[in-house]
Parts: C-alpha cells; sequence; structure tokens
C-alpha cells in the first residue's frame, strides 16, 4: 500500500548499483544546466533569481518520490515562468513587491489543483486541451519571452504589459535609454550558446556565458558603466513558510493557477511519455499528476514559484544516461550545495547574460511547421492554433490559451452538430455498400434510401439530420423505403432517441417505411429500454442493410428493381 503512494520505495528497494555513475553523471549535467537556466526563468517570472534555485531543490526532490516518470526532469520552466509573470503581475496591480508572496501562493494552488484532480484520477482532463491550440501557444509565448527579455538585453526598465501591442508602445517610449554594453554582452552570450548548440549540443554552455560575463563585469566594472547585475543572491536554503493565503489572492490568481496546473502538466506529460516509450516502461498519468501537485506544494513551503517537468533538461537528462529518478534527486543535492557555498559568485553575473539563456532556450519553441501540417490535413486545426497563436501574441498569454481551448471546443461541438452523413448504394463488384459520392457506379433504386450516420447521436446533431432527411424526401416524392445503416453510431442519447421515433411515426404516415441496420451495443441497450423492440419489431433488427434488402426483395419481389 505504501509502496503505492510512495513509488520511490519501489525503485530503492530493487536499485541496481550498476547504475550509479549513469545516474550521478546525469545528476551532474542537469544540476549545471539547471542553475543559470533556474536563475534566468526567475528573472523571466519577475522574480529573484535566488527562487530559481529554490524552484529546483525541494520540488525535485518531491517529484522523484513521487512520480512516475524516471527522466523527467522538473523545474522552472519558460512557459510557466512566463505564466507565473502574468498571472502575479495582473494580481499585484503590476506592484513587484508584492510578486514574491504571490508566486508562493500561485505555486501552492497549482499544487493543490494538481493534486485534486491526480488523486480523483481526473487526468482526462487535460485531453480537452488539443495538440493544435498548445502547440499556436507554446510558439506564441515563446515570442512573447524573447521580447519580454529586450528589456534586460537592452537595459532598459520597462512596465510589464500584457500583450505584443502594450510592450511595444512601452518599448518605444524607453528605447533611447540603451545599455550597449548590456546590448553587447546579451548578443556575444547568445552567439556562444547557438555556437555550442551546433558543435557541442550535450555541453552545458549556459555556465560558460555565466562564468565568462561574470568575470567581465568583475574585471572591467562593467556595473559602473550602467550595466545591471544579479548582485547580493542570499546564501543558505529558503526557510520552511506556510504561504499567507487571503481570499482576494486566490480570487485573482485562480484563472492563472488553472492555467499553469492544466499546461504545465501537458508539458511534463509529453516530455515524460516520450521517454517511457523509449525506455519501455509505464507511465501513470494520474501519478505524474500527483507527483508535480506534491512538488508545488512542497516548493510553496520553501519559497518556490511553480515548476513543471522541461523538455530540453530532460532530454539532457536521458542523453547522459539516467535510468532513475536518483539522478534527480543528485541534481537537488547539487543545487543545495550551491544555494549553501556558491551563491556570492553570481554576484556580478549581468541579467543579459541571463536573457540571452532565456532567449536561446525558447526560440526552439517556434514552431511553424506545424502549421503547415495543420493546414495540409485538416484546417479546422490549423484555424484552431492561429487563434491560440494570435490570441496569446496580442490579447495576452493567460487569454490566449483559454481563447484558443474555447475555439476548439467550439470547433468540436460544430463538427459533432454537422456529422458526416451518406447516402449508400450497392458496389456489386464487391457485394458491399458505398458512398453514391464517392463511388458514382454504385446502383441505387428511386423506392429506395440508404442512410448512414457516421457520429454518434445526440440532441445537437439531430436537427441537422432530420433536415437532411426532409430534404430527401422533398426531392424524391416515390420514396416508400428509408433505411439507417447505424455501423457507425456509437451511442445514443435520450432526446436523440425521441426525436428519431417522431420521425420514425411521421414518415409512416407518408406511406414510408423505416428500417434500422447495424445496431451496436449501446444503442440496442437504449432503444430496447425504450421498448422499440416491441413496437417496431423486425424493422430494427437487422444485423446490415444486406438483411433488409432481402426482407424487401422477399417482401416485394423484384430484386433487380431494388438493387438496379
Amino acid at each position: 500500500m505504501l509502496e503505492k503512494l510512495i513509488p520511490a520505495i519501489a525503485w530503492l528497494k530493487t536499485y541496481d548499483k550498476k547504475n550509479l555513475m549513469a545516474d550521478f553523471m546525469a545528476g551532474l549535467v542537469v544540476a549545471v544546466m539547471l542553475v543559470p537556466q533556474g536563475m534566468a526563468y526567475a528573472l523571466l517570472a519577475g522574480l529573484p533569481p535566488v527562487m530559481g534555485l529554490y524552484a529546483s531543490t525541494v520540488p525535485i526532490i518531491i517529484y522523484a518520490l513521487f512520480g512516475s516518470s524516471r527522466q523527467l526532469a522538473v523545474g522552472p520552466s519558460a512557459i510557466i515562468a512566463i505564466l507565473t509573470l502574468s498571472a502575479i503581475s495582473a494580481a499585484s496591480a503590476n506592484n513587484p513587491s508584492e510578486y514574491v508572496a504571490l508566486a508562493v501562493i500561485l505555486a501552492l494552488m497549482v499544487g493543490i489543483i494538481q493534486s485534486v484532480l491526480g488523486f480523483l484520477r481526473a487526468g482526462f482532463i487535460t485531453n480537452f486541451l488539443s495538440h493544435a491550440v498548445i502547440s499556436g501557444f507554446t510558439s506564441a509565448a515563446a515570442i512573447v519571452i524573447g521580447l519580454s527579455q529586450l528589456k534586460h538585453i537592452l537595459g532598459l526598465k520597462l512596465l510589464h504589459t500584457h500583450s505584443t501591442i502594450g510592450f511595444f508602445i512601452e518599448l518605444s517610449k524607453h528605447l533611447k535609454e540603451t545599455n550597449y554594453i548590456s546590448l553587447i554582452i546579451a548578443l556575444a552570450s547568445i552567439i556562444l550558446l547557438f555556437s555550442f548548440k551546433k558543435l557541442l549540443p550535450k555541453f552545458p554552455a549556459a555556465i560558460l556565458v555565466v562564468i565568462g560575463s561574470s568575470l567581465a563585469v568583475y574585471f572591467l566594472r562593467l556595473n559602473n558603466l550602467g550595466v545591471r547585475i544579479v548582485a547580493e543572491v542570499p546564501q543558505g536554503l529558503p526557510h520552511l513558510a506556510i504561504p499567507a493565503i487571503t481570499i482576494s489572492n486566490v480570487v485573482a490568481l485562480l484563472p492563472g493557477a488553472l492555467t499553469i496546473a492544466f499546461i504545465s502538466f501537458m508539458e511534463s506529460i509529453a516530455v515524460a511519455s516520450t521517454f517511457a516509450a523509449k525506455d519501455k516502461y509505464k507511465l501513470d498519468a494520474n501519478k505524474e499528476l500527483i507527483g508535480l501537485g506534491l512538488a508545488n506544494i512542497a516548493g510553496s513551503l520553501f519559497q518556490a514559484f511553480p515548476v513543471a517537468g522541461g523538455f530540453g533538461r530532460s532530454a539532457v537528462n536521458y542523453q547522459a544516461g539516467a535510468k532513475t529518478q536518483l539522478a534527480a534527486l543528485i541534481t537537488a543535492v547539487l543545487i543545495i550545495a550551491t544555494l549553501v557555498f556558491m551563491t556570492p559568485l553570481f554576484y556580478y553575473l549581468p541579467n543579459a547574460a541571463l536573457a540571452a539563456i532565456v532567449v536561446v532556450a525558447v526560440l526552439g519553441l517556434i514552431d511553424f511547421d506545424e502549421l503547415k501540417h495543420l493546414w495540409k490535413l485538416r484546417k479546422a486545426d490549423a484555424y484552431s492554433l492561429l487563434v491560440a497563436f494570435f490570441a496569446t501574441l496580442f490579447i495576452g498569454v493567460e487569454q490566449g490559451i483559454i481563447i484558443g481551448v474555447v475555439f476548439s471546443l467550439m470547433t468540436f461541438i460544430w463538427r459533432s452538430a454537422y456529422p458526416h452523413t451518406a447516402e449508400l448504394g450497392l458496389l456489386e463488384s464487391k457485394n458491399v455498400f458505398r458512398n453514391v459520392n464517392r463511388y458514382p457506379e454504385v446502383k441505387t433504386h428511386p423506392n429506395i434510401f440508404i442512410s448512414r450516420i457516421d457520429a454518434s447521436l445526440y440532441f445537437a446533431n439531430m436537427a441537422f439530420i432530420e433536415k437532411c432527411l426532409n430534404d430527401i424526401i422533398a426531392e424524391r416524392p416515390e420514396l416508400e423505403h428509408i433505411i439507417f445503416d447505424f455501423s457507425a453510431v456509437n451511442d445514443i442519447d435520450a432526446v436523440a432517441l425521441c426525436s428519431l421515433e417522431d420521425k420514425i411515426l411521421d414518415y409512416k404516415d407518408n406511406s414510408i417505411n423505416v428500417y434500422i441496420a447495424g445496431m451496436k451495443g449501446p444503442v440496442r441497450d437504449m432503444v430496447e429500454k425504450a421498448g422499440w423492440f416491441e413496437k417496431y419489431g423486425q424493422n430494427i433488427q437487422y444485423m446490415n442493410v444486406h438483411q433488409v434488402l432481402a426482407k424487401l426483395t422477399f417482401d416485394e419481389k423484384p430484386k433487380e428493381v431494388i438493387l438496379s
């Protein structure tokens, strides 16, 4: 029972010592990568850089104990950082002095939402976030993140705005105040990072940027020339403290907390699933929710902002040879050592260098190939991507994902309200029934209409189906028989059942007989409860359309007439 609650007990009991060196090296590499990244993402969230290190300790440990992925590298994430900034700046009315307290409360709320969903086994809810919406949101968020770092790259003080247009208006007011030394540091850092990414992709080049830029500022005293630096980073571990929650804060942060809870889980489960498939082990989505939720809750008690599983770090972790969650524990221990012993070394670290790390990290998130792919396959999905993209870019990060989700759900509802239906005819060469529009050579009869409905029937789509049938009846006054092929109908609700029965009775009054073939189990269960078998008998119990036609042939003689 305890092993089910704490999965780490199982893998610790059976840990193979042969994996120790691989896990240690993976943990070391990720720690070296995470120190500058964590600080950069904290700065992106409008928080003190040290909070990025706080978010890289306790949350990692808790996830390693409760999560089910062996390689997922949990910690600060660019997307979650920009969502955090959006949520806390809105809740604080752009008062930076409240950011830290609100970020901690936000982490607690995100953790509670994720944990509750996990314990309720409600991980399926995230299925309503379509891949197209996530892709559009991520690409736009990456651009927003890159633009948000311009203030550090240019050495400017800019107010946070919730839209790209607002940002450019704010930037135009201060552009003349650009610090060109900060710009040079940022450009040099970006060139270095891209060079290593191309030549030595596995090497944690960010640490070279941190060391090189810090030394340049220290020896050249660039901070006296207007270059903004991290300055004093608190040494030691964060103190345990329960966040001071108020009702007003919860109300203000709730939209952001819900958004982050879903997005961080989507980001994490997508990454974790990739590596679980490669290593052929089972991943439990609900355990992932619980693990992430508990990681955020525990992190909030130690001054951390919301965390998620990052693709880049997880890929490095996997490539470095991580075999178990011990690699994550080693990463956390090394970050703790950094907090205890090495934070004074970050004093002269320029914000421009951290901004460069963020920019290079998020550029890979911009994916226009997905738009081309979706446009080719189904334009409705491409529209969902574009709506999420432009809403995120021009309205706001939180609003963008919400608008994208609403649009994609409306698209789904529209498609389900207007399902595909087909008139069938007999394809004699194969003795099967096919869509007359796709197979012009099929045989039909003017007195018989065979309809296949390719969707479940429910209250929202019955009006469309009734209209289609009424149009057919109006066009064919000689019609005597309607045959419904229900082989593609997986379910039917009570409202649709009543509507269909009304139409059957209407058609009977107009001397048109209705037959149903190929009903599946769930549909048969519903019509049986409605007493249809007693009312309509054999007319609705045919296994396929062939049987209906055989019945009509036997009763009315002319086989060649029916099928010609």
